[in-house]
């Protein structure tokens, strides 16, 4: 038995859900990688993983020795690197990002990336909810807002400027709030995710001022938050890059500009490892040099 064979394929099987997808992957068989892991079950005494016909699942036992499994396979990968003199990028890139900023901001800059970098291919994940980088076999996460894990390793990218924001349409009928404390009497679209609630914060010329706003739609949905500020719904605080080609043709407007939102970093977030694949690194550098052209982030 090949037992960094069979640990590839097992660490794959986990990041891809399936054991048909691996062996598209290695250009194999299905019932090859099913085999590989189970003469790795087999080896250890333990099971490693419960199939169901959509699902793979780790075992408590499988959680651990996948941990092991990905550090093992990364310094081999380093080991390879360092005597085959491998610095071009290269392979699949595993990234996650949410799902609007993903749509606007990183899918239209994949060609350039990819033109530059032919050799990388992108797997790219998009959600609003948290990701667990491990767990989802990621290799680089993009996260909107302070980061706290100390177990990744975090580079800022970018800085995501908000604005008070709703159609002209809706000031048309509601008015426009001269002060942040005017809020409480608007239809505010409340993005559940965020970290304040309905709670939102602003910077004025006599320091933070915080107003707990109130409306009859919230959405944990970026995407949605974006379609009812256009639908006239009410007043968002959101990202300006969600909106930017909107507000130059008029048809939303920014309200409150004496009166800044708290600006959230864009963060570049991967695992604490000895060795960083080349394609981690150059996508971090891109997206960075792509951001600091970009007036929007």
């Amino acid at each position: 038995m090949d037992r960094i064979a069979c640990m590839q394929s097992f660490v794959r099987a986990i990041e891809m859900n399936s054991f048909s997808a691996v062996a598209r992957e290695q250009k194999t068989t299905q019932p090859t990688i099913s085999k590989q892991i189970a003469a790795l079950e087999k080896y250890l005494g333990v099971q490693l993983l419960t199939r169901s016909t959509t699902n793979l699942s780790l075992t408590e036992e499988g959680k651990k020795y996948y941990k092991y499994c990905q550090q093992i396979l990364e310094t081999v990968a380093e080991a390879e690197a360092s005597l085959m003199g491998k610095v071009e990028a290269s392979g699949i890139l595993r990234l996650g990002c949410p799902v609007l900023f993903g749509q606007m901001q990183i899918v239209p800059r994949l060609k350039a990336f990819m033109k530059r970098y032919p050799d990388v291919k992108i797997d790219l994940m998009m959600a609003d909810y948290f990701v667990d980088i491990v767990e989802e076999g990621l290799d680089l996460l993009i996260r909107i807002g302070n980061h706290q894990d100390s177990s990744l390793i975090s580079d800022r990218i970018g800085t995501t400027r908000r604005v008070t924001i709703a159609s002209t349409d809706y000031f048309e009928q509601a008015g426009e709030p001269q002060i942040p404390e005017d809020l409480v009497n608007h239809h505010c679209i409340v993005y559940t995710r965020l970290t304040t609630g309905n709670e939102w914060h602003f910077q004025g010329t006599e320091g933070l001022i915080k107003v707990r706003v109130g409306g009859f739609f919230q959405t944990n949905s970026s995407v949605a938050i974006r379609e009812a500020v256009l639908s006239g719904l009410g007043i968002a605080l959101a990202p300006v890059w969600m909106f930017g080609d909107d507000i130059y043709r008029g048809d939303l407007k920014v309200v409150l500009q004496d009166y800044q939102p708290t600006p959230l970093p864009i963060y570049a977030v991967y695992r604490r490892s000895r060795f960083y694949p080349a394609k981690i690194r150059c996508f971090i550098d891109f997206l960075a040099e792509e951001f600091k052209l970009d007036p929007w982030v």
